[in-house]
């Protein structure tokens, strides 16, 4: 991709920019790179071209379609990484860097594509079910559903991961049906453009639904209403502002924030010098030191070591850190890059200095910091740096202070308690580490430290062989954590789709929330005819289509044979005088019979459009059955979800979830499940 002189903002679905304002440094040399834009945008267009265009055209798309756009941006992006690779390297990272940033943000666009997939209805409403019967007769009932707000989410993001922070807003929201106003922090915008460039190029994105700032927000936050959500990714002092803006808090306005924090990582008690999780736990906080030259809002900032093992541990670290090579990533071997900006350097410079007061610099620049690369004495690099604070009980800078850079300060304990209260004086964190052996002290100490963390990493060797480590939040888990950390949630897998929905509780009567819902509920209005509903194609099936079988006699036979056939012996099937002292007062039949039984009376054998039952849902046994009761079922098509797919002959699929009750001779529930199955498409 050309590079520009000129960043440009991309509003009301045009680039603007073409005047040079504030310029942007190479952090390696400090050689100009771009310029942001002089032209001012109007914030009002952006917020009219997101509500009246963005929006119908993510509502024109159900969430199966709007997941299976993601994997084709995915796709899209992935194929011009390197492209990205080559503007990531000015930023100072290196290779491993930008690995995290750029295929860490595909990858999270891969996840909530198949996450969309699998748990997501085709259809804009979510049911969150059961529902719930409200009245003794059955004809009325509540439940909650989930539908998109209809407004517009704005992502203010932070400079260290320019493209993963831009992709894991994005993704959610996305799939929310949320059109999004992006604003990347400056420093780092010219990476954000460059990757909004690329998915406004792909024509995968309906007009409207992406939009991109750069410089300032202007009056943008006053235009929001009750509908739209804002997100924030950065320093806990600048979410505390935009928190508090007048208009979010008239509006109700959610605010999501996450904020750098002083995470740890707890060497326990039981971990000795010659085991494996000693050398797990230097390695540990050597990479979360040196990653990303330490700018990561989950890197760890404070070491926490018994008091007997703070000098074995300091070696140690200072051992390793005088092996990490710090220059232009472009050099071989160079394993640590810059920090972001000459203000970054000078920030983490400053609050270096007051970390150092009253403690001891293990590690630093005096150690023969010297970065590689032509021009790097004018670039944004800065020595890791090791401090010890022999008493952080009584020392409150090393508990409030964060240099933002690779900075990380050593503090002994006396026992496990006084470790987590030590990790308590973060107040609040996004990511904490437990290194131990002892499951008992694992138990006991991660409820402790989850009360102030919003993830607690615990390792140990097993643990070690597939671990993605302390600083790597992944799309499947909650990102986030209490007080400094900004009380907020990212990620998470659907929860975070969740977040820009709007809950609503729904009521009225079984066939109305059905209706409502698209999901069939128990006791709604149910359609039978003389077809069976396993000989219809996908296209044909509706929510509803029901059949009641014949009913069967379960007999002793039965039981015997199917203890023969599963191997299962269990008393209660075979011991008449034991089942008769026990609660049910009498032998009864398998579970397991009584699910085959049912799917022998209500499967169509033939050859038909049911291609395969893949699983069951919500299984429960609610009455048991026993020799001489008669059982027939009831199945139901409750859901379908079209996941736009096609076998290897080229012939369509959808999924199917029939609802299944099964009754006895009185008419009690005695089993409920949900079975899914494939089924195919008229071809």
């Amino acid at each position: 991709m050309a590079q520009v002189s000129t960043l440009q903002s991309l509003i009301g679905g045009r680039w603007l920019g073409a005047a040079a304002a504030v310029p942007l440094h190479s952090a390696l040399n400090n050689s100009l790179i771009y310029h942001t834009h002089a032209e001012s945008i109007d914030f009002d267009e952006a917020v009219t071209y997101a509500r009246k265009t963005g929006v119908p055209g993510l509502m024109a798309l159900d969430f199966q379609q709007r997941a299976a756009r993601l994997k084709a941006l995915a796709l899209y992006l992935v194929e011009r990484k390197e492209e990205l690779y080559a503007i990531s390297h000015l930023s100072g990272a290196t290779r491993a860097d930008s690995w995290v940033d750029i295929e860490g943000g595909t990858g999270t666009l891969f996840a909530y594509a198949s996450m969309g997939s699998n748990e997501l209805p085709s259809s804009n409403v979510l049911h969150e079910g059961p529902a719930i019967a409200l009245g003794k007769k059955g004809g009325f009932a509540g439940t909650h559903i989930l539908v998109p707000r209809g407004g517009l989410a704005v992502h203010i993001n932070a400079f260290n991961f320019p493209i993963w922070g831009l992709l894991e807003k994005f993704a959610p929201s996305f799939l929310a049906a949320m059109p999004c106003i992006a604003k990347p922090a400056t420093a780092t915008s010219y990476l954000t453009e460059a990757v909004v460039r690329m998915m406004h190029g792909s024509g995968l994105l309906p007009e409207g639904s992406l939009q991109l700032v750069i410089g300032g927000t202007g009056d943008l936050l006053d235009r929001l209403n009750g509908q739209d959500v804002v997100t924030f990714t950065g320093s806990a002092a600048t979410a505390a502002k935009l928190r508090s803006n007048r208009n979010l808090v008239e509006h109700a306005i959610p605010f999501n924030g996450e904020a750098d924090s002083l995470n740890c990582a707890i060497l326990a008690p039981d971990v000795k010098p010659d085991d494996a999780e000693f050398e797990l736990f230097i390695k540990e906080v050597a990479r979360e030191m040196t990653g990303k030259s330490g700018q990561k809002c989950t890197a760890i900032r404070r070491i926490i070591v018994p008091q007997n093992m703070l000098d074995a541990v300091g070696a140690r670290l200072r051992e390793r850190l005088a092996k990490v090579t710090v220059g232009d990533p472009s050099i071989e071997g160079v394993r640590m890059g810059a920090l972001a900006s000459k203000e970054q350097q000078r920030d983490v410079a400053e609050r270096v200095a007051m970390l150092a007061r009253g403690n001891e610099v293990l590690y630093g620049a005096a150690d023969g910091f010297a970065p590689l690369g032509e021009g790097a004495a004018d670039g944004c690099f800065f020595s890791p740096t090791l401090l010890m604070c022999r008493d952080a009980l009584r020392n409150d800078a090393v508990h409030d202070v964060e240099a933002f850079g690779p900075v990380s300060t050593l503090m002994p304990y006396g026992d496990i308690d006084e470790a987590l209260a030590l990790a308590a004086r973060g107040k609040g964190s996004l990511v904490s580490t437990l290194v131990t052996r002892d499951p008992k002290i694992a138990a006991h100490a991660v409820p402790v430290a989850a009360a102030l963390h919003g993830r607690v990493h615990i390792l140990d060797r097993e643990a070690a062989v597939d671990s993605t480590g302390h600083g790597s939040p992944l799309p499947q888990l909650k990102h986030g954590g209490p007080g400094r950390a900004g009380g907020g949630e990212e990620l998470g897998g659907v929860r975070a789709v969740r977040h820009y929905l709007q809950r609503a509780a729904i009521q009225g009567s079984p066939t109305m929330l059905a209706a409502v819902t698209g999901e069939y509920v128990r006791g709604a209005a149910v359609k039978e005819s003389p077809l069976h509903p396993f000989r219809k194609h996908f296209e044909d099936l509706e929510t509803g289509d029901s059949l009641l079988t014949h009913r069967r006699t379960v007999s002793e036979a039965d039981i015997t044979a199917f203890g023969g056939i599963s191997g299962d012996f269990f008393y209660m099937h075979f011991d008449e005088i034991a089942a008769r002292q026990s609660q049910f007062g009498k032998r009864i039949a398998h579970g397991y019979f009584v699910l085959s039984a049912a799917a022998g009376l209500f499967v169509s054998p033939g050859v038909g459009p049911v291609l395969a039952n893949y699983g069951l849902d919500n299984l429960r046994f609610v009455k048991p059955v026993g020799i001489g009761d008669t059982i027939r079922a009831r199945l139901t098509c409750k859901r379908k979800v079209d996941r736009n797919r096609k076998d290897v002959f080229g012939v369509g699929q959808g999924v199917v979830a029939w609802d299944v009750q099964v009754t006895n001779q009185d008419e009690e529930l005695v089993a409920s499940y949900d079975i899914l199955t494939l089924v195919s498409k008229r071809e």
